[in-house]
């Protein structure tokens, strides 16, 4: 069966209206705490049936494309739909109709790649160029595809209160978020990335609503669990069965409609789902590998637990890989010296955390966070490198940072070269956010769109979070040097510079990407697909000094040594024909010892030694 078939057969949703013929289309809302429901179809109201549990639906004539609509609850007040596929404008108005079998995709027959060849950029639609639309976008892909990019994961597009936002307070989540451009835009965007051999992820939040235009509590209360909070909001009842088809509906239809490549779960650990036979994020993965069968989708978590259960392969793949926080952690900490917050889990013996995290996937797996006291994460080893997304920066770890900066401003360039080659040449998949290819030094805040109270309350528990932080306390200003979220300037200050790829020291960075990316697809990568669990093997982790080893195949073994410490380091012994080295000017690597900052990458054909 055909790509295009098996996507029309699919396109069948419980939530957000249906095309039942050309003017014919099914409206319908789960609305268990009212008795009548009706909806809005420019000057007409037409009053929906009873369907049972809980549902509330009618089938409409004279209805095509472009139409606006609006549900009128019985106290008069009227809504948007939370399936809404198309707004006309903000959260708060009228949804619209839209015909997804109206696209006519250039790349029909594209299938996806295989996970082992993906280096992901992660990017923000509206600051990753001046435009910040989908259509702009499209004009820098090939600059992506020239650096050896092969996937990129885009944040939260749905729509969100205000006009500005990172897209993790979003309410519409069917909706591309109507600055960035229709839901025609992003498919054209997916459409040329796909043309360039370029996968395109979604980061999507099941895990609450923001806190604007959401207004299923007006109707459907049940949608909430009222005995729990997560940090952002209320948290989603999964036990009830329209809960759990919405956002499986939502996954289902960005991969089908949107030919997207795979999904990104944010902050899967706030999915509580103790009460259903089969937990969400199980059923998540098995609905969406039984939908597409024929192509390449990737499924990746972002979880605080550090389980292993979502990510093994002998029982049938659910989820492809872990963002794997560890990794950035201990590696902030080495690079910066910084060790407030949650980086005071990864400061003591540091060099066996990171070469841990580079063998195993995970440092905590089971023993006592410092931070909580309580025991984190299980045992990682027998997962498979690519069961890991590692990464030195994204969206998180710049912009959750009181100031924004990146990491290029906090260390030195010696010490951020070393560990993007250990980032880039490890077998574990690597993420860039937008602009670290070229070095880039302009900041990524948090910024966000609200106003009244709501912005108040945002702007102030900003400064709140940070108020102990020792880089606060030791000057005047304190706090207030804190950039304001709701602040236009804010937003603009967080767009990429594209001028600093064409400076010198941007053109440095970009020829040193591509030698890694360039080295990873063609020694590296091949080796992938077959890598099983339990490859890596610490060799040393002591003083700065960290060696590690991947059996990749029966033949083939991977060894990475690193010094990034300030002075000459030994080793027993270090490859005499390395892949690749990287190594200050005016240093040398002698045949048991690397200079500071230095890392060295040999691929050897043998089987490793018991």
């Amino acid at each position: 069966m055909k790509q295009a078939d098996l996507r029309t057969e699919r396109a069948t949703y419980s939530w957000g209206p249906q095309k039942i013929a050309d003017d014919r289309v099914r409206f319908r809302l789960w609305a268990p705490d009212c008795q009548s429901i009706s909806v809005q179809i420019g000057d007409r109201d037409l009053s929906m049936q009873n369907a049972g549990d809980g549902w509330h639906e009618i089938v409409a004539n004279g209805v095509t494309p472009g139409c606006e609509y609006l549900f009128l609850l019985p106290d008069g007040s009227v809504v948007p739909d939370p399936a809404s596929r198309r707004q006309a404008g903000d959260v708060h108005g009228p949804s619209v109709v839209v015909d997804h079998s109206a696209y006519r995709w250039t790349n029909s027959e594209w299938q996806g790649r295989p996970w082992e060849q993906a280096v992901v950029y992660e990017l923000h639609m509206g600051t990753f160029t001046a435009e910040g639309t989908f259509r702009a976008a499209i004009e820098k892909l090939h600059l992506l595809s020239e650096l050896g990019i092969t996937a990129v994961e885009v944040m939260p597009v749905a729509q969100f209160g205000g006009r500005r936002g990172w897209g993790y307070d979003g309410t519409l989540l069917f909706a591309p978020h109507y600055e960035y451009g229709t839901p025609e835009d992003m498919k054209a965007f997916v459409d040329a990335a796909h043309g360039y051999g370029i996968m395109v992820f979604l980061d999507v939040v099941y895990n609450h609503f923001g806190p604007e235009g959401n207004y299923i509590g007006n109707y459907a209360s049940a949608f909430f669990d009222p005995d729990r909070q997560t940090p952002w909001g209320s948290a989603i009842n999964f036990s009830q069965p329209a809960v759990r088809d919405f956002f499986i509906d939502n996954a289902l239809y960005w991969l089908a409609e949107f030919r997207l490549d795979g999904l990104r779960f944010d902050a899967v650990d706030h999915l509580a789902d103790n009460e259903s036979e089969v937990e969400i994020l199980v059923e998540l993965g098995q609905r969406i590998r039984a939908a597409f069968p024929e192509r390449e989708i990737h499924l990746t978590t972002e979880d605080n637990r550090n389980v292993t259960y979502l990510h093994r392969r002998e029982s049938g793949l659910l989820h492809t890989a872990e963002w794997n926080d560890d990794f950035h952690s201990v590696a902030h900490v080495i690079a910066t010296g910084e060790t407030e917050g949650h980086y005071k889990d990864f400061v003591a013996d540091r060099w066996t955390k990171l070469a841990r995290a580079l063998a195993e996937g995970y440092v905590y797996q089971g023993e006592i966070s410092d931070l909580t006291g309580r025991p984190r994460g299980e045992p990682s080893a027998d997962l498979p490198p690519v069961a890991f997304v590692d990464f030195l920066q994204n969206h998180d770890q710049i912009g959750n940072r009181a100031l924004g900066e990146r990491l290029t401003c906090l260390t030195n360039q010696e010490m951020l070269k070393a560990l993007t080659s250990i980032l880039m040449l490890s077998p574990q998949m690597p993420l860039l956010f937008m602009g670290q290819e070229w070095g880039e030094t302009q900041p990524f805040q948090f910024f966000t769109d609200f106003s009244g109270e709501l912005a108040d309350a945002v702007r102030e528990g900003r400064r709140r979070e940070f108020a102990n932080f020792s880089a606060f306390n030791k000057c005047e200003s304190g706090t207030d040097t804190i950039p304001d979220p709701n602040d236009p300037g804010t937003f603009r200050n967080s767009k990429i510079n594209w001028h600093g790829r064409e400076e010198g020291k941007g053109r440095a960075w970009l020829l040193f990407f591509r030698e890694l990316i360039t080295l990873r697809r063609t020694h590296i990568v091949p080796l992938l697909g077959t890598t099983g669990g339990s490859a890596g093997r610490i060799l040393k982790a002591q003083d700065g000094a960290v060696a590690v080893e991947w059996q990749l195949s029966e033949t083939a073994i991977l060894r990475l040594f690193a010094n990034l410490s300030d002075d000459r380091r030994e080793f027993d012994s270090l490859p005499r024909n390395p892949l690749f080295s990287c190594v200050p000017a005016d240093l040398e690597v002698n045949e048991t010892s690397l200079p500071p900052l230095s890392v060295v990458v040999a691929l050897e054909q043998e089987s490793r030694k018991a």
